[in-house]
């Protein structure tokens, strides 16, 4: 008899130490679903870009003396890049709740050390900004009213790479693919449009250097084939490493770009504008990367796209003995937040030999080496 009353009470025991199992699991998802931040949309940067954004079309369409079908197509670009961009602010919040549920989602280092940073972020949100604008670049065919279809090749071809490279993105958004991967896939991708350029391989010398060549055009062949390869590897990866800084990924690709492309970035810009509510990841950066990219050789300015992507270029040189292990530097190369003075410093300090970082009164009161990033 002793012996069941026991067990009736070690039973119970299990059953109340169950009971407040689940519901330590029950607080624990409630509070889960309570760390992700609501999404808000950052409307006077996203409308003063906006229109800053419409001001060519309104010029060319006004006052530019344009055949019928070329302006025809101007203003079917511009109706889709405008839907193109609404079809984005009604999409990502429902990907941020996909994905949300799907364990996709960072934290917001920057502010590490306050309330903000403990917040559940959604990440890869680009994914939404390249599937909008590779279906109405695809939608936009059709509507581009000019009688020769030589320009189809090229175009199919360039939206294949974005389409591999927004593919990619979203792997190393998953999977966090090694650097010697991110170098080499760009530049398999790059492939369908390099092999479908038909247009020209020479460059114009500038006047003080045509004397030494002794002609003002030099024709590269494959040479230039190859810079354009290298220009895709480029683009892609210097988006992705100047980037870490709310709305910075999508802002410099917005101040480079076209319009659907725009018009997709505007919408995502909305909600990655400081304070951010969702992460771009890897997916945009590579995208964008390529597209901005496509458009250089498509456009035969591939040249001077590399004037557009000067901060990149400084960032990419700046960064290379970092890159390669030269000199040490943490992963993500940030500006620091003083949780006290609730500031951001550019510039980050750490220990020599650690990878403790140091705040500027340990600096000033030390008196032991230092590195910066």
């Amino acid at each position: 008899m002793a012996r069941d009353v026991a067990a009736v009470q070690k039973r119970k025991k299990q059953d109340t130490s169950e009971l407040k199992a689940a519901a330590d699991v029950k607080d624990f998802s409630e509070k889960k679903n309570d760390d992700a931040p609501a999404l808000t949309m950052k409307k006077k940067p996203v409308l003063l870009l906006a229109l800053s954004c419409l001001a060519p079309y309104v010029y060319m369409l006004l006052t530019v003396d344009l055949k019928e079908g070329i302006r025809r197509s101007i203003f079917v670009n511009l109706v889709m890049s405008i839907g193109g961009f609404f079809l984005t602010i009604m999409l990502i919040p429902v990907a941020s709740r996909y994905l949300l549920r799907k364990n996709m989602f960072g934290y917001d280092i920057n502010k590490k050390g306050s309330e903000a940073g403990t917040l559940k972020v959604p990440e890869s949100l680009g994914l939404v900004t390249g599937i909008v604008f590779l279906t109405v670049a695809i939608v936009f065919q059709p509507f581009f009213f000019n009688p020769e279809h030589s320009w189809l090749p090229e175009y199919n071809a360039a939206l294949m790479c974005i389409c591999f490279m927004l593919f990619l993105g979203f792997v190393d958004d998953v999977l966090d693919l090694p650097w010697r991967v991110k170098l080499l896939l760009p530049s398999i991708a790059a492939l369908p449009l390099l092999m479908a350029y038909a247009g020209p391989t020479t460059i114009l010398i500038p006047k003080p250097l045509q004397g030494l060549v002794g002609t003002h055009l030099l024709e590269l062949g494959w040479v230039y084939k190859l810079y354009m390869g290298f220009l895709a590897v480029f683009c892609t990866n210097s988006v992705n490493i100047l980037a870490g800084v709310n709305g910075l990924e999508v802002g410099q690709t917005i101040i480079i770009a076209c319009a659907p492309l725009v018009g997709a970035s505007l919408a995502l810009f909305a909600f990655n504008w400081y304070p951010s509510s969702v992460f771009v990841g890897d997916t945009f950066t590579y995208f964008a990367g390529m597209a901005l990219a496509v458009v250089g050789i498509l456009g035969h300015f591939s040249e001077t796209l590399l004037v557009f992507f000067l901060p990149q270029v400084i960032n990419f040189v700046y960064s290379v003995p970092q890159l390669f292990k030269f000199v040490y530097c943490p992963r993500h190369r940030l500006p620091r937040l003083e949780a006290v003075l609730s500031v951001l410093h550019f510039t980050s300090f750490w220990k020599a030999g650690t990878s403790k970082f140091l705040t500027h009164e340990e600096i000033r009161d030390s008196d032991e080496m230092w590195g910066c990033c």
